[in-house]
């Protein structure tokens, strides 16, 4: 699994500029191949199946993931959000974790983006309560969850999570686009 992020993003473009690039230097592709999707929305290149990758973008900020295997990635800006939603998308026990955090939206940014990345992992798109989706809490270094590796990083105002078959490295790789 490889891992590109990029900050400083002034169009939303630029995050596909950042799939273009690590698709260059981990696959050797002169060009970024033709992007379709899948019934859930997942995003795909119908000509490279065994290829998987997965892209998102926050404001500023793009990460992508590469690998063998299905893959899914977010990140987010940290902020603070409406007071009431960590109750509608965190199950019991994420809010008591969230409650012993001494930083309380950068912890919920780094949950909402492990279940993000869940979701988009398995390609199905937000088919039940976001509640209900389950991952590790975040934690420092790689997480093993129901077959799947999980793993969160955190920056000057923002969060990423990661969610594959592989282990996923230790860094990201940052690009400047």
């Amino acid at each position: 699994m490889f891992l590109y992020r990029a900050e400083g993003l002034t169009a939303r473009s630029q995050a596909r500029e950042l799939l273009a690039l690590a698709a260059a230097e981990v696959w050797g592709l002169a060009s970024l191949p033709e992007i379709s999707r899948r019934k859930g929305g997942k995003p795909f290149f119908p000509e490279h199946e065994g290829l998987q990758f997965n892209l998102s973008h926050s404001g500023e900020f793009a990460l992508c993931a590469l690998d063998e295997a299905p893959v899914g990635v977010d990140i987010q800006i940290v902020k603070a959000w409406r007071p009431a939603l960590p109750r509608r998308v965190c199950s019991q026990l994420e809010l008591d974790w969230l409650e012993a955090q001494p930083e309380f939206w950068p912890s919920f940014a780094q949950l909402w983006t492990l279940k993000e990345s869940r979701v988009k992992e398995s390609g199905q798109g937000l088919t039940t309560s976001i509640r209900g989706i389950q991952v590790p809490l975040p934690a420092d270094g790689p997480v093993q969850m129901d077959g799947l590796w999980f793993r969160t990083w955190h920056g000057s105002g923002w969060a990423a999570a990661v969610c594959g078959h592989s282990a996923p490295p230790e860094k990201m790789l940052e690009k400047i686009l």
